[in-house]
Parts: structure tokens; C-alpha cells; sequence
């Protein structure tokens, strides 16, 4: 969300737990003390509580298109957990379709192509709803289906039936994991049928050097062989303390490896970024150049869940992006 429609649906729905103005609403968020993840999905309750009618959800995912295309954007797919959205009386398939709404509003003003991956919530009971829900949308915007929300206590497993019935639908699966918890999360997402894996940063905890060489515990090497994408994101990783800096994100070492690595926001809001970025981060800490932007930007198409159609078309602007730019 931007900080200045928080401020204005907060007014409009009378919600009283937020500053006033966009300003002071954006040290609320930037200026809090974060140790984890659960310290970093608390003040979702805030963002949520006004995303409760059709109106403000169509608005924030309009506005979010609109802002990936500003920042360089040719290809997004957002999330959404409708079932966060169903406070005032909104329904999980009307949360959907207002997502969708928004998202098709924003293509057609900026230009770019977007996608919704839906979400159910790991600490919920409900993810068989949500993946029911989700899957009336096949072919008209919907494209995955993912677990998020707090990892610890909350394996992927307990939604084993749900994430089935996805994938029965025709939905992509994506599944965070490796970023609250450590390997064996990583490895229960993979068992899920997992095609790509938010975040999944702490794979480099199955990594060990012997003797100068690197091994591979049997997750990893999974991964690495059956080319599992791994969403990684710099600055939120290094907000929910999973890395301590730039510099240290392992981002390079997985990339240098043969890991399928991408380059990712998570919540634009809550970390203060987006994807320039995300890109300086690694081009100032990691002396990233433009032939390994290109190279994670192609991970990226490759890996996402859109028509063959859609990934040529910004497999192509993304090539037209990069011709003349020399290797910095």
C-alpha cells in the first residue's frame, strides 16, 4: 500500500489505530523494532483492517500495479489472502474479484502485465475454502496458489488437501518457506508440490564447505537439480533479521551455484522498497552488473506461472530493457 491511501482509507473507514497523515504513518511502519517474522507480519493487522470493502481492495491493487510499472516493472504477480479481507462482510470469492478488478485497472493505465497469486493463511483453518475460492478464477487473472503467514508451528503439510485441490484446479503452487524456519520447512513445501519457494533463503543452511569444496544436503541438491525458483528478498530478509546485511545475503553464492534465483519486493509497505531497489541493494553490496540483472530477470519469466504467450511478450520487453546498457 501507499502510505498516503493508508492515511485516506483509514479516514474514510474510521479506523483509529493509525497516524493521521501518510508522513507519520511512514516512520509507524519504517521506525518499528523487528527481531522476526512473527515481528514482521504484526502490523499487517493495521493494512488489513482497511482493506475491508470492495472499493479500498480494487483501489490498493490498482495502485500497486501502477507503482511496480513506475519502478521498471513489465511482469508482477501480486498476492492476496482474501480471507484477511472478510471483517466487514466481504466474501473470499468478492475480495478475488476486486483484487482482479484493481489489477486489470492498473494494467491498463501503466501497461505492464500482472497476475494474482492467492494465499491462504498457514495459521488458519480455512485454506481449503481459499483454495476453492481461488480456483474459480483459473483463466481469468489467477495463477497460483501459496501458504504464508507464520512457519513455525505451521507446517505446509497440515494444508496438504488444499494445496491438492489447487493444483487439481490448474493453479501454480508457491510456498513460503525458509524464511521463518529453517531446511526441514523448505523440504515439506518441496514435498507439497511446491514449484517455487518464497524465499527459502535459510537453503544455504543444507550448504557446507569441506576441505574448499561446497556439499549439498539432499534438500538443497533437490532444489538445485529440479530447478525450484527461489523468491529471494534482500530487504525484507534482512528486515525479519533471516540475514544480517546486504552483504551477507547469500544471494551470490546461490546464484554462482546453480540455484534458480529471483530478485523480489515481498511487501513494498513494510520493508520500504520496490524493485530499484531491491537492484541497488545488489549492485552496491553484491556488485551486481546488468548481465546478472538480465540473467535473474530471465530466471524470473521462466519461472513464472503466466501463459506461454504473456512470458514471450515480457521475455521481449525485457530484451528491448537491456540492449545498449554495457556489463555495470
Amino acid at each position: 500500500l501507499r502510505p498516503r491511501t493508508v492515511s485516506e482509507l483509514a479516514a474514510t473507514t474510521g479506523y483509529d489505530r493509525l497516524p493521521a497523515d501518510s508522513r507519520t504513518i511512514v516512520g509507524f511502519f519504517r521506525d518499528r523494532v523487528v527481531d522476526s517474522l512473527e515481528d514482521y507480519l504484526a502490523p499487517f493487522e493495521h493494512t488489513v483492517a482497511v482493506m475491508q470493502t470492495v472499493g479500498s481492495l480494487r483501489r490498493v491493487a490498482m495502485e500497486s500495479v501502477i507503482d511496480h510499472a513506475t519502478s521498471g516493472v513489465v511482469y508482477a504477480e501480486v498476492r492476496m489472502a482474501p480471507s484477511l479481507h472478510t471483517q466487514a462482510g466481504m466474501t473470499r470469492r468478492e475480495a478475488i474479484a476486486a483484487a482482479l478488478a484493481g489489477i486489470a485497472e492498473g494494467e491498463a493505465e501503466s501497461g505492464m502485465a500482472a497476475r494474482l497469486i492467492v494465499c491462504a493463511m498457514r495459521d488458519s483453518d480455512d485454506s481449503a475454502a481459499v483454495a476453492q475460492a481461488a480456483g474459480e478464477f483459473v483463466g481469468d487473472g489467477v495463477v497460483g496458489f501459496d501458504l504464508a503467514g507464520p512457519e513455525a508451528g505451521f507446517p505446509a503439510n497440515r494444508h496438504a488437501s488444499a494445496l491438492a485441490a489447487a493444483k487439481d484446479a490448474g493453479l501454480h503452487l508457491t510456498i513460503h518457506a525458509g524464511e521463518g524456519s529453517g531446511v526441514a520447512s523448505i523440504q515439506v513445501a518441496l514435498d507439497c508440490g511446491a514449484e517455487r519457494i518464497g524465499h527459502g533463503v535459510r537453503i544455504v543452511e543444507d550448504i557446507t564447505a569441506d576441505s574448499g569444496y561446497l556439499r549439498f544436503g539432499s534438500t538443497a541438491e533437490q532444489v538445485r537439480r529440479e530447478r525450484i525458483a527461489l523468491e529471494l528478498c534482500l530487504k525484507s530478509e534482512i528486515d525479519t533479521r533471516v540475514v544480517h546485511s546486504a552483504a551477507a545475503h547469500p544471494i551470490d553464492l546461490l546464484d554462482r551455484e546453480g540455484f534458480v534465483t529471483t530478485i523480489n519486493t515481498d511487501n513494498t509497505l513494510m520493508s520500504m522498497t520496490d524493485m530499484s531497489h531491491e537492484f541497488g541493494l545488489l549492485s552496491s553490496h553484491k556488485g551486481f552488473t546488468n548481465d546478472d540483472f538480465r540473467r535473474l530477470t530471465l530466471n524470473a519469466i521462466d519461472a513464472a506461472f503466466c501463459d506461454d504467450a504473456t512470458k514471450e511478450q515480457v521475455r521481449s520487453r525485457v530484451a528491448l530493457g537491456y540492449v545498449g546498457l554495457d556489463d555495470t
